[in-house]
């Protein structure tokens, strides 16, 4: 079978390359899978910045990070690109829109509660935003499955995710593992064998580290100086730090605690609230992560002890400071292993067996998300070693089944991109909900 060549062919300028991050920002919706999608269309099959072997090595390499993996994706793109300066500008050109957006709707929120004009819109974007992550599973799925193996890793990947829960660092753990375990001949990529990569300096891969330490660090420090241990503000700094050195498996691995602590332990929302919360992060653009910025917004507005205006604007800051700034410290520090990693017989295995795992993780990422798009409750019933995911069938909802089937005619048939897809079911969203 004849395949394109994904072979990079150019090299941007900068500007050319801001350009490209900054439609990527405004454009990644659909949480990590979606995100995923989007910049493997524009990085490998557009542009061809990035071939497909070095794509899903990175992809790899970040599924192994803590944090926001689609945003430290598009960090190390950018760092491979333009060094230090390209990685900064693609990673925060993804989070920007969205943490503007997260901000505006946080002080709305704040200020008078719930947005119905808002919400309308969200509701047609959701359902694009179906169709765009089954396009992502079918897109990776076709590339990353190329042996029996890799079919059955993503199956036993799908499985223990969607049937036993299984932590997501355990899944990464074992397909490590196995793929370590099985391989160990000759590399079989004959492009990456024949270039091996420079050799890279311990010392220098310290001092980045100490010095994007201390980026992270100590501003979140000098707000606890300035404002005290029991502050709010000082608060948002230990826990968003805390949780940016845990969230494996990106924002659903940790979505559950981070909801329970907000609400009973800090008490800083309301369920009600959290739930709308989690609504605005998945149908805004941005690392679904961005709903720590909501809740940063709206504890520091109530409890900060100034105007509420300023208070969570100043919340919104430092939640996504402690959120994003170590994710730098990861990419920055380890980009230069990436390409050694690939090298290596076995490693190469392990990070080969991992982007199968990967792909059963998106296969229930995209059955999760359809369940929650389609049916207004879900529950999660638990028969011994079972957890499932259980719809209401009495809660479909029909009309964003039509509003889902919209996105795929747009998306599949009429093939007019993600922009256009997202456009129209908004608009359709919009009008379905004025015209009840």
């Amino acid at each position: 079978m004849n395949q394109a060549p994904t072979t990079p062919v150019a090299h941007p300028t900068f500007a050319e390359a801001l350009s490209v991050w900054a439609r990527i920002g405004v454009l990644s919706f659909g949480g990590p899978a979606g995100q995923i999608a989007l910049m493997h269309r524009v990085l490998v099959e557009e542009r061809r910045w990035l071939d497909e072997r070095q794509y899903l090595s990175a992809l790899n390499f970040c599924m192994l990070l803590p944090g926001p993996e689609a945003m430290q994706l598009a960090t190390y793109a950018g760092w491979r690109l333009h060094g230090v300066g390209g990685g900064l500008a693609a990673g925060l050109l993804f989070v920007l829109p969205g943490a503007a957006l997260i901000l505006v709707l946080g002080l709305l929120y704040a200020s008078f509660g719930k947005l119905p004009v808002a919400e309308a819109l969200f509701v047609g974007i959701k359902a694009a935003v179906l169709a765009i992550i089954i396009e992502a599973l079918l897109r990776v799925a076709k590339r990353a499955l190329r042996s029996r193996a890799d079919w059955l890793v993503a199956g036993a990947a799908f499985a223990a995710l969607f049937l036993f829960a299984v932590p997501f660092p355990l899944i990464v753990a074992a397909a490590l593992l196995i793929g370590y375990l099985t391989s160990g001949g000759p590399a079989q990529d004959v492009e990456a064998a024949a270039a091996p990569p420079p050799s890279v300096s311990h010392l220098a891969t310290l001092r980045t580290a100490a010095i994007w330490l201390a980026v992270w660090l100590v501003p979140l420090g000098l707000v606890v100086a300035a404002f005290g241990h029991d502050h709010v503000l000082s608060q948002l700094a230990w826990f968003y730090s805390k949780l940016a050195v845990v969230t494996f498996g990106g924002a659903y691995a940790v979505l559950s605690y981070m909801a329970q602590q907000v609400v009973e332990g800090y008490r800083w929302l309301t369920p009600g609230e959290m739930l709308d919360a989690l609504g605005l992060a998945e149908t805004t653009p941005g690392p679904l992560i961005l709903v720590t910025e909501f809740v940063g917004v709206l504890a520091a507005a109530r409890h900060g002890g100034g105007p509420p205006m300023l208070m969570g604007v100043l919340g919104a800051l430092v939640t996504l400071w402690a959120t994003f700034a170590p994710c730098f410290l990861w990419i920055f520090a380890g980009a230069p292993y990436i390409e050694r990693l690939t090298h290596e017989p076995r490693l190469s295995g392990a990070l080969r067996a991992v982007t199968a795992a990967v792909v059963g993780v998106i296969l229930n990422l995209t059955l999760w998300f359809a369940l929650h798009v389609l049916f207004a409750d879900v529950a999660t019933v638990t028969a011994g070693w079972l957890r499932l995911s259980v719809p209401t069938l009495a809660t479909f909802q029909p009309a964003l089944a039509g509003l889902a089937l919209i996105a795929a005619l747009v998306l599949f048939v009429l093939k007019r991109g993600i922009l256009a897809t997202l456009a129209v079911t908004a608009a359709a969203g919009l009008i379905l909900a004025y015209a009840a």
